[in-house]
Order: structure tokens, then sequence, then C-alpha cells
């Protein structure tokens, strides 16, 4: 599995040390409220377990699955909903965490559907963003990583339902994936 990767983008502590810094600046703006966090599955999974730990806040959490890929590496540009939320969200201060920011064609569909809903507010934390391959605008409150145009695994994020064990971020060689 380890050789699959061309090279390390973001080790396992540059990563522990940006989580913990982007859990410090939830808690000082959400101070007083109860937010309900919403990961994005699957690729969110690892991210907001370890986010909503350096949370200092009452919170609820659920999920989503949401998907534009299928399979492959780009997106279908075709939003599907899999799996809706179990929360009323009305009134709620909802942050949705997100695995990586890519096309943006996905948050900004869920975005806006969620946005029906009534939230008090909503805002995208996300742990990667991928501004080269933006297709539609969408704003973050935070992003933990600015990253290249490339096909990145690991932390939760996957290529055909692997590598999502990884401690670390890397960038998989082409010939993996077939480029």
């Amino acid at each position: 599995m380890h050789n699959d990767i061309e090279y390390v983008l973001f080790t396992e502590e540059q990563i522990k040390t940006r989580v913990r810094e982007m859990g410090a600046e939830i808690t000082r703006r959400y101070a007083g409220e109860e937010p309900l966090f919403v990961g994005v599955l699957k690729g969110s999974f690892v991210f907001m377990a370890d986010l909503v730990r350096c949370v200092d806040l009452k919170c609820s959490v659920d999920f989503m699955a949401v998907s534009s890929y299928g399979s492959g590496t780009t997106s279908s540009g075709q939003v599907r909903i899999n799996k809706d939320l179990g929360h009323d969200i009305e009134g709620k201060h909802v942050v949705i965490v997100e695995d990586i920011l890519d096309s943006g064609t996905t948050l900004h569909y869920l975005l806006k559907y969620l946005a029906n809903r009534g939230p008090a507010s909503l805002a995208v934390y996300t742990l990667l963003d991928k501004p080269e391959r933006r297709k539609k605008e969408v704003k973050t409150e935070m992003s933990g990583f600015t990253i290249p145009d490339a096909f990145v695994v690991g932390y939760g994020l996957d290529y055909d339902e692997k590598y999502r064990n990884l401690p670390y971020i890397g960038v998989l060689k082409p010939e993996v994936y077939g480029k």
C-alpha cells in the first residue's frame, strides 16, 4: 500500500497540528453555541472524528453521504444524496466537514440543499482545498491545507475505496489509477 504513494504531501504530525488549530478556531467562533457537525461521507470520517475531539463545546454530529464521483478520479458533475441527515437543522448552526474541496460541485449543491432547511448558519470546514480544479465557487470558513492538482489519498481519502487508513496524505502514483 505505501509503495503506491509517489510522495507524502502532509505527515501525520502536520495533519494533527492543523486539525488542532481548526478545532480551536471553531471553538472560538461558536462560543456559547451548540453547533451540529455534518460529516460528508465517506472521506470526512477520519478528519471529522479528530476535529470534533479538538472542539471544546457541546455539539452534535450527523452524517450525509453525497457523491459526484462514483469509482472514478474526476467528478461526474451529477450529485446524488445517498444518505440524508437524521437531525432537523432548522435554527441550528451547521458546520459541514468535508475532506477535500475539489471541483466544488458537491459542496455547492449541498449548501443550497441544506440552506432550504432554515439553519441559523452554514459553514464549511474542509481539510484540503484544490483551487485549480474549481468549477463552482464555494465559500469555506477554513481549509486545513491548499494542495496542487494531484490525486491524493490517506487520512480518509480514497481511490476506489482503498488507502483511507493511511495516517498521512500522499500523492498516489499515476500508474495505480491508470492516468
